[in-house]
């Protein structure tokens, strides 16, 4: 449980206030009464063996470190049931991903003292006997003080090194997308090299103030790094270089020590090597003290350490050898399983026409001639003449068989998709087995995203594929189109029109229905006032909509054979209005916005309606919308932003079942803007609409953890409302 103010926790530490909350416990800043001094208290409620290791490995560590850019331990309380406490420095400050916020960039010179502090800190850890690994740097564990002295801290995910012969002492196994390597996400073995990458990654995003593309997709060749300089051309050539050395998909290509790497970092500016503990950079002003701004400082640096879609399972047991492998690159790992297939492939064939060069005397004995028969001593020799036979005359009646044929549906014409029907492919060497064969997509299902574009006028609807790298227009309409929405057959679309562009509340638009070709367009029977924001359920018989046909916003569905069987879901009291309805995966539940007080919540219901109940709680402070449930139905993303004050919107995320978190946790994603986010079929990937550099709205995706982002439309005009387009059903 969490511990309340003025707690008097073993005697001796008085809880003053909670800096932040995580998944295994809370970090508090207590003092510590026999001293008179202020400390962090970092608590483990979770009191199995494997945590309670893993608590205790990190006493351990700490305990036994003695560095100027490292915190130290001073205590360990074992409180029976009740948890586990971790006493150590109260570093007061601001972490970098602060004063990234604060400042945006940060000067060079300030980037090489913190990663030549970072890089003294490591090569201590990793000179450990055994080698301590952190395995969790990123710019919220990385802590400036109040005079500019700058620390490593949290080592929540360290790991003591061994060879791999040896059974290994681990931490917990996170990832940080965009900071950590690709070796970190698998079961390949981590090392030194690993934290080299992860400081890397850090100093690029302080350097540019955009996290770098994630280690796993440009392993798997699904985004490349984007050049330092490219992002901030004032950045010198050689530190350029040095960090993305330090950030090689490979292991094998980065500094292979922190020692090296710090020697490049110091070399691009030319600085004079400083005894370790003695790089500082500008301290933070003031006012970043205040009270307020360092709980939310230290509660969100505990939310990144844990990402809201990968609680943390149970740890290994201490006898389990883990990491046994060196990382090999996942695009590799295929090159060289295509390549062993070449091979066998060649060797088939090489032994099937030996096999049939050697078969030809026995099946076809009339290709060799005499001569060279009689050469051969285990043949039989074959009589040259030719016997004569009576011919037999065949029946006069013949029959003629005809192939019943069944009259199959005529198939709507569609774009061409990025997922083709699978083909059959015949395998040499399998009996004759018939597999087929398919074509994977980014995303699952077709590969494509449906989105309102304005780069010719008014809106309409495109449909962008990427594996072709296209775009197609589907509607045309004179009054413009947006908001679409899939059948789950991946056939047709729902949408609204009049469109004038990205507005709020879309007054006296009406739905319409269209094939994926821009064919049978269908207009449904309007409502007064205007119908938007639909949602095709998952079985494809009804579609939601948000409606003002009773004088406020309220949710509707309407038939999606019969379309005008129209039903009324929700009836909110005067000035309590309900919009943006998203289906669960199951198509039981319907999550959405109720406006009140000025400000949207979010809320879930069934149906029909019933057991309405509001999952989210941000205050009068924020409006919260624009909700949509994770394909597997363990998860709802929204926006939110500022309802006071402006704020561009970001987006959290919290549990569909767990009801306990009324906030949801802000996902860590480095955007300027991130808005009407859509997943992916497989539940992978999340499209959007976002701003980059150029302040133009355009259609990006990127992992459902935040990695390996993507520009699909870079066109002048507005582009916007993406939505994944399901996969095809073939008739």
């Amino acid at each position: 449980m969490t511990l309340e103010k003025d707690t008097l926790l073993h005697n001796r530490y008085r809880i003053i206030e909670i800096l932040g909350q995580g998944g295994m416990g809370s970090v508090y800043r207590a003092v510590d009464e026999n001293l008179g001094v202020h400390i962090a208290l970092k608590e483990n409620l979770f009191t199995t063996d494997e945590y309670a290791r893993q608590f205790r490995l990190e006493a351990v560590i700490l305990a036994n470190l003695r560095h100027p850019n490292l915190p130290r331990v001073s205590d360990h309380i074992v409180l029976g049931d009740q948890g586990q406490y971790l006493v150590m420095d109260f570093i007061e400050g601001e972490d970098l991903r602060f004063r990234m916020e604060r400042i945006g960039m940060l000067a060079e010179d300030d980037a090489v003292h913190i990663g030549a502090s970072i890089c003294d800190a490591l090569s201590y850890l990793h000179s450990r006997k055994p080698p301590i690994l952190h395995r969790d740097i990123k710019p919220g564990n990385v802590k400036i003080t109040p005079d500019g002295h700058i620390y490593l801290v949290d080592f929540g995910l360290a790991k003591v090194y061994q060879s791999a012969s040896q059974a290994t002492t681990t931490g917990a196994r996170a990832m940080t997308p965009g900071y950590s390597p690709p070796e970190q996400y698998g079961t390949a073995r981590t090392d030194p090299r690993t934290d080299i990458y992860s400081l890397g990654a850090t100093l690029y995003a302080a350097l540019c103030g955009i996290i770098p593309e994630d280690g796993l997709a440009r392993a798997m060749d699904n985004a490349q790094l984007t050049p330092l300089r490219k992002r901030n051309p004032k950045v010198s050539r050689r530190l350029a270089a040095a960090i993305e050395k330090a950030m090689a998909v490979d292991p094998s290509d980065r500094f292979q020590t922190a020692e090296d790497f710090k020697k490049a970092l110091l070399g691009a500016k030319s600085k004079t090597q400083q005894i370790p503990g003695s790089y500082t950079v500008v301290p933070p002003p003031p006012d970043v003290f205040l009270s307020r701004e360092m709980d939310e400082v230290a509660a969100s640096s505990i939310k990144e350490k844990t990402p809201p879609r990968a609680p943390m399972g149970p740890l290994p047991s201490p006898t389990k050898v883990e990491d046994d492998q060196p990382f090999v690159s996942p695009l590799k790992r295929q090159k060289d399983r295509e390549r062993k297939r070449r091979n066998s492939l060649v060797r088939f064939v090489f032994i099937l026409l030996f096999l049939l060069v050697a078969s030809v005397p026995f099946l076809a004995p009339g290709i060799l001639p005499g001569n060279v028969r009689a050469m051969i001593p285990f043949l039989v020799p074959t009589s040259t003449s030719t016997p004569t036979r009576t011919p037999t005359s065949l029946p006069t009646n013949t029959v003629t068989l005809t192939a019943t044929s069944t009259q199959l549906p005529t198939a709507t014409t569609r774009p061409a998709t990025a997922t083709s029907a699978p083909t059959n492919t015949f395998i040499p060497g399998i009996g004759g087995t018939v597999l087929p064969t398919t074509i994977l997509t980014i995303g699952g299902g077709s590969g494509q995203i449906a989105f309102a574009s304005s780069r010719a006028g008014l809106p309409q609807i495109y449909l962008a594929d990427l594996a072709l790298n296209s775009v197609t227009q589907i509607t045309n309409i004179p009054n413009g189109a947006c908001q679409p929405s899939w059948s789950p057959d991946g056939l047709k679309l729902v949408f609204i029109s009049p469109c004038k562009g990205m507005d709020d509340i879309y007054f006296n638009a009406s739905l319409y229905i269209i094939n994926a070709d821009g064919t049978d367009l269908v207009q449904i029977a309007p409502g007064s006032g205007g119908d938007f924001d639909p949602a095709w359920s998952p079985d494809g018989k009804s579609i939601l909509f948000t409606s003002l046909r009773t004088g406020q916003m309220e949710i509707f569905s309407i038939d999606a054979e019969d379309l005008t069987i129209i039903t009324q879901i929700t009836k909110g009291a005067a000035r309590v209005e309900a919009r943006y309805p998203a289906w669960s995966h199951d198509g039981t539940q319907i999550v959405y916005a109720v406006k009140r007080f000025g400000v949207y919540q979010i809320w879930v219901m069934k149906v029909d309606g019933t057991e309405q109940e509001q999952i989210i709680r941000s205050g009068v402070a924020y409006t919260d919308y624009l909700p949509a449930w994770s394909p597997s139905g363990d998860l709802i993303i929204f926006n939110q932003r500022c309802a006071t004050v402006f704020c561009n919107p970001y987006l959290r995320s919290v549990s569909a079942t767990d009801r306990s978190d009324t906030q949801g946790q802000r996902m860590q994603i480095n955007l300027v803007t991130i808005q009407n986010v859509a997943y992916s079929p497989d539940g992978f990937y999340l499209a959007y609409e976002g701003v980059e550099e150029d302040n133009n709205v355009d259609v990006f995706y990127m992992t459902a953890a935040g990695g390996g982002r993507t520009r699909i439309t870079t066109d002048k005009g507005p582009d916007f409302h993406p939505v994944w387009r399901p996969s095809v059903a073939l008739p």
